[in-house]
């Protein structure tokens, strides 16, 4: 069995040097290992949160899509797309708001700093807050539920949220899943041994402190502009240097095999001037990431690319999602009416008599086909034309007798095939929503099942 890991990325900056050491690059080195069922997603949704200016997320957007894709993750080995081109997972946060306490969220670290500061402050404890950092966890939660996720990489600022999603999953398993899990448990995977970068200053690399050094974003002219500013001590060319000490040398171990690191530390040890241990940073730095940024600039150049590789990693995200939240729709309540007298509907169907049944007709080039109709008398599906009425109503009789396999093929957002034995007898309407359409492929599949 397939181990699944999701991991998402917050759509709010423009990717540095840091994030690629402490995070991309181990998370696309993981998806490549055996028995591992990646989701990479963009966390738009998340950056909303945190940022109100639209055109920054937008252009967040693309550079950090660009930046994984161009950094060497396959989407056609993960599954790569955008959280708002899920709709399925602002649905299901609803179901999990719903029966998350308020008390647990009381509890978020996030929360609870924001109010410590306004405290601190002697302003309203809740000035400022708004309910989606108050409910980020929720958010945070459905994106792993959705997919049933085993094994989330995540910072230790971020084990509590984990924690919370499996609350948030129990709670859910235990008020409707009548003895069945929908939901599996996720559990939090902290790298021990990820590099944390120094930034310029030598503090942790991160852009609330305006550290970083670029990873792609103003060519290598960016980079050595960057690298020469890393603060370093006072000794000079010909003075010994400590390398544990310095900044530069964590950040060329970060990139450096280890016998090359080694050459670099007794350069140092031996009084390799700043100035040159700048340069060799920059090269060693170079070697890895130049080719990547030239593919980084051409998907910059060209972003109809992403937007497809995103729409398909969009495509094979809701191939499950969509179901899922079908099923979950029932089991919380949502269901229609079809789907409620569903056993009735299928008898109905076998019978011929009332309600849902198949008709006869033919078109108007005088080729002859089937429609099926459900129990409100909407029309579930249409078949093929035949020329020989015999075999349109072979072709019925297969389906209503329910021996032969049926198999349903959702071929798009809207529509779906039905075919019997591998040719394609029918095709399902294209002018009702998702949901009813997912509505209907249910009662469509519970009218053909055999009865009891």
């Amino acid at each position: 069995m397939n181990t699944r890991v999701l991991t998402g990325i917050t759509t709010s900056g423009t990717p540095h040097l840091g994030n690629y050491v402490g995070a991309i690059r181990p998370a696309i080195q993981a998806s490549l290992e055996k028995n591992v069922d990646a989701f990479f997603f963009l966390a738009d949704y998340h950056a909303l949160i945190k940022c109100e200016d639209a055109d920054r997320i937008a252009r967040s957007r693309l550079e950090i899509a660009a930046t994984w894709l161009a950094s060497g993750l396959d989407p056609e080995r993960v599954t790569f797309y955008r959280q708002s081109d899920v709709p399925e997972i602002p649905e299901l946060c609803w179901m999990l708001t719903c029966v998350t306490a308020k008390g647990l969220m009381n509890r978020a670290h996030a929360y609870k700093a924001s109010v410590d500061q306004n405290v601190a402050k002697s302003v309203e404890p809740d000035d400022g807050i708004t309910m989606g950092l108050f409910s980020y966890p929720i958010l945070m939660a459905a994106d792993i539920l959705m997919f049933n996720a085993h094994k989330v990489p995540v910072g230790r600022d971020q084990t509590q949220h984990l924690e919370m999603a499996r609350d948030i999953a129990q709670r859910f398993n235990h008020l409707f899943g009548q003895g069945k899990d929908f939901f599996v448990l996720p559990e939090a995977v902290i790298a021990e041994d990820v590099a944390t970068l120094p930034g310029l200053d030598g503090r942790k690399m991160s852009k609330s402190y305006n550290n970083t050094v670029p990873l792609f974003e103003g060519g290598a002219r960016a980079l050595k502009s960057a690298v020469a500013k890393i603060v370093t001590d006072s000794r000079g060319p010909g003075e010994p240097k400590d390398a544990e000490a310095s900044h530069l040398y964590l950040i060329y171990k970060a990139f450096a095999q280890q016998s090359e690191t080694a050459a670099f530390r007794q350069a140092l040890a031996t009084g390799m001037g700043w100035g040159e241990a700048k340069q060799n940073l920059c090269e060693r730095i170079e070697q890895e990431l130049g080719p990547m940024r030239d593919n980084y600039e051409d998907l910059m150049a060209h972003p109809n690319r992403i937007e497809d590789i995103l729409q398909e990693g969009a495509r094979k995200a809701r191939a499950i999602a969509t179901p899922f939240i079908h099923e979950l729709r029932q089991a919380v309540g949502l269901r229609t009416l079809a789907t409620q007298e569903k056993s009735g509907a299928a008898k109905q169907a076998k019978g011929g008599g009332k309600g849902a049944r198949f008709v006869s007709f033919r078109d108007d080039a005088g080729q002859f086909r089937f429609r099926f109709l459900g129990l409100d008398g909407a029309e579930l599906f249409s078949s093929v034309a035949f020329a020989d009425p015999k075999l349109a109503g072979a072709a019925m009789r297969a389906l209503q007798s329910g021996d032969l396999e049926v198999m349903l093929t959702l071929a798009g957002e809207l529509d779906f095939t039905l075919t019997l034995d591998g040719a394609v007898v029918a095709t399902g309407v294209t002018s009702v929503s998702s949901v009813q359409r997912a509505e209907r492929v249910e009662a469509l599949r519970a009218s053909l099942r055999p009865t009891e």
